[in-house]
């Protein structure tokens, strides 16, 4: 973190899902900010997240979230998908951005902003764990109104990802259109018999 220096942190929720778009959030922090509980996102309660999401929404100097449908993943792959719900984000901000930290080890430069990719940024850089929040809130608001219209899939519980329930789901009651057809939707193992 340079002083003076503008910068966003990037992250996205959503890339392991079987159903359901992947969300991106982009959130430039006041310079000094701190906050004792801002964490990587996976470590809070759910609970925790939407109180620090309203609290980040607050005291952010610019936030936004991009999102990418699940018919866009199938056509351009989930890495280029969540690049592009990255840009998305940052294309939203209210302030243009001089700098952006990257949650992850790869990422598409977008226009000339300088970028650095960050493992597990989420643990290191406030301004992602930030955008980690932000990205799994919001996400997680998404897959629970898809869980009204498709009830049987438990995106409730399992918010899209690829646990034994969800699976069985697919297997019992097929596809939604908000499938991703690109994915391994069924386990090959419960075909064996």
């Amino acid at each position: 973190m340079q002083a003076g220096r503008i910068e966003a942190g990037c992250d996205e929720a959503g890339r392991g899902c079987l159903s359901g778009a992947v969300f991106a959030a982009a959130v430039i922090l006041p310079q000094d900010y701190s906050h004792p509980q801002l964490n990587d996102s996976k470590q809070l309660s759910e609970k925790q997240r939407y109180a620090l999401r309203t609290e980040i929404e607050r005291d952010a100097l610019a936030w936004a979230v991009g999102v990418v449908t699940p018919q866009e993943i199938d056509q351009i792959n989930i890495l280029n998908a969540s690049f592009l719900a990255m840009h998305r984000a940052i294309e939203q901000l209210s302030i243009t951005p001089q700098h952006l930290l990257i949650d992850g080890n790869r990422f598409k430069a977008y226009k000339n902003i300088p970028h650095n990719c960050v493992v597990k940024g989420d643990g290191k850089y406030l301004s992602i764990a930030a955008a980690s929040i932000l990205a799994k809130t919001y996400r997680d608001d998404y897959m629970m109104a898809l869980h009204n219209e498709y009830p049987q899939y438990g995106w409730d519980r399992n918010k899209g990802y690829p646990t034994p329930e969800h699976r069985n789901a697919i297997e019992e009651f097929g596809t939604t259109p908000y499938h991703r057809m690109s994915f391994r939707l069924v386990d090959p193992q419960l075909k064996l018999f």
